[in-house]
């Protein structure tokens, strides 16, 4: 599990395919990580990977095909920066949200536009994950934890204070820029719930929509 609190920015200096996957690594020397070891797990860009090779300024993991297909590793070269966070440790605090690394899909930044110190950045989102990201609502956009301040249909929009656009690759970001999402965790397990109809729990679509966990179509 991991927060969405990036600890840093990485840059990709190698990639190799393997048998049909793909190999990276990447340079981790200016970020504040714990001591990685083989096995263990961090996110890349808001992907969990589990770390092959480990280093004082470099580690590697592997990306399998599905990992290529859903995500934006696939059109990553190197060169690239990618945020970096490791594993949620039991005892740490959590200042974000839970995330699993499992992205849901890409989507596309449509708009970038200034509000005092702030970027406020528009997003479109496929379809199918439109009804899960709710005003007021969290998402993990390249595994960083944000709270969305509007959506209207497919698109929503976020606002990164300076602080976030200086520890997160964020300020890279333009017109057309692909980016791993994962929604709220706590939305998908919703949607089980309303799917069994069972109106004993007292759960409604209304009451979903008063606390900001479904959006109104």
């Amino acid at each position: 599990m991991f927060t969405g609190i990036i600890r840093g920015v990485g840059q990709i200096i190698e990639q190799a395919d393997i048998g049909g996957d793909r190999r990276l690594t990447i340079a981790v020397q200016d970020v504040r990580l714990p001591t990685l070891h083989e096995g263990d797990s961090v996110a890349v860009n808001g992907v969990c990977l589990t770390v092959i090779e480990a280093g004082e300024q470099r580690i590697s993991a592997d990306l399998s095909l599905e990992t290529l297909d859903v995500t934006t590793f696939g059109e990553l070269t190197v060169g690239a920066s990618v945020n970096l966070e490791p594993a949620l440790r039991l005892g740490e605090p959590l200042d974000g949200h839970l995330l699993t690394g499992h992205v849901d899909g890409i989507g596309h930044v449509t708009d970038i536009r200034r509000s005092g110190r702030s970027a406020v950045i528009q997003f479109k989102v496929p379809e199918d994950l439109a009804p899960y990201i709710a005003r007021k609502g969290a998402v993990a956009i390249d595994g960083v934890s944000l709270t969305v301040n509007a959506a209207v249909q497919a698109t929503f929009e976020v606002n990164i204070i300076p602080h976030t656009q200086e520890k997160t690759i964020m300020t890279r970001y333009e017109s057309g820029t692909a980016v791993n999402i994962e929604v709220d965790l706590i939305a998908r397990y919703l949607e089980r719930l309303m799917a069994s109809r069972d109106t004993s729990t007292g759960v409604s679509l209304e009451l979903l929509q008063k606390h900001g966990y479904t959006s109104q179509h």
